[in-house]
């Protein structure tokens, strides 16, 4: 409890902390509202999944979480605050476990109100548009997850700034690992082997989840995809736990 205590303080009293979730909800939200607004195609024929095109927003708001976790280990490690934490918490491996929940906790209440509104918001303008609305019944499995996928993104990113102990290194990490391996998969011409490194990809595969239509078309299923995203955070905080261990801070 006193580690909990003491990460809430922490990030309470940061004052980057509530602009990173205000602008976390506000890029769901606008984002997920820009792309159903450009959907280009109208009922009865439309291809694209409108449930998934409500939720985009998801894809551009992981950054933002990304960075919140990543401030809040890596941050203690910039300005040296990270030798008073351990002196005072010296079980450092419940320090990484108080500051996962509370970032964790954080990102699930703005993700709980954020998903909702934009798959709302995203409804709204398709309705409006005349346009089919597709996956209706698996779109509360699409907004569960798509929370659920965040909370994982913020368990990694918590883990590559524990690992590697530097912000700028860790952002990174992360956002190399979000976006530039979907982007290598799409170079490669080997269909196998792009099929292959899609389903291994943590944001591709993470973000399959989000997909209510053509399941059978996609290169994993939406839970097992959450599995590999949620394998990527496991490994992360598991090696930034060993580093911060057997490290001096």
């Amino acid at each position: 409890m006193r580690a909990l205590h003491a990460e809430w303080t922490k990030v309470r009293t940061s004052p980057g902390t509530v602009w990173l979730l205000l602008a976390l909800g506000l890029v769901i939200v606008a984002v997920g509202a820009i792309a159903a607004a450009g959907v280009g195609c109208a009922a009865p024929g439309c291809p694209v999944d409108t449930a998934r095109i409500s939720l985009t927003g998801v894809q551009v708001g992981q950054a933002v979480v990304a960075i919140l976790a990543v401030l809040a280990m890596g941050g203690e490690y910039s300005n040296g605050l990270i030798r008073t934490t351990l002196t005072a918490l010296p079980r450092r491996w419940d320090v990484l476990v108080a500051k996962a929940a509370v970032v964790v906790v954080l990102v699930a209440v703005t993700g709980a109100v954020a998903v909702p509104a934009t798959a709302a918001v995203g409804r709204f303008i398709l309705t409006d548009r005349g346009m089919l609305r597709l996956g209706e019944d698996s779109l509360p499995r699409a907004m569960l997850g798509s929370v659920l996928y965040l909370l994982l993104i913020a368990v990694l990113s918590l883990g590559v700034a524990a690992a590697t102990r530097d912000s700028a290194t860790a952002i990174g990490v992360v956002l190399g690992l979000l976006y530039v391996l979907p982007i290598v998969a799409q170079a490669v011409d080997d269909p196998e082997w792009q099929e292959r490194l899609l389903r291994l990809a943590p944001m591709s595969a993470g973000l399959s989840i989000q997909a209510t239509t053509d399941l059978d078309s996609l290169p994993i299923g939406p839970w097992p995809g959450l599995g590999v995203l949620a394998a990527w955070a496991m490994a992360a905080i598991a090696i930034g736990g060993g580093v911060l261990l057997r490290r001096d801070a």
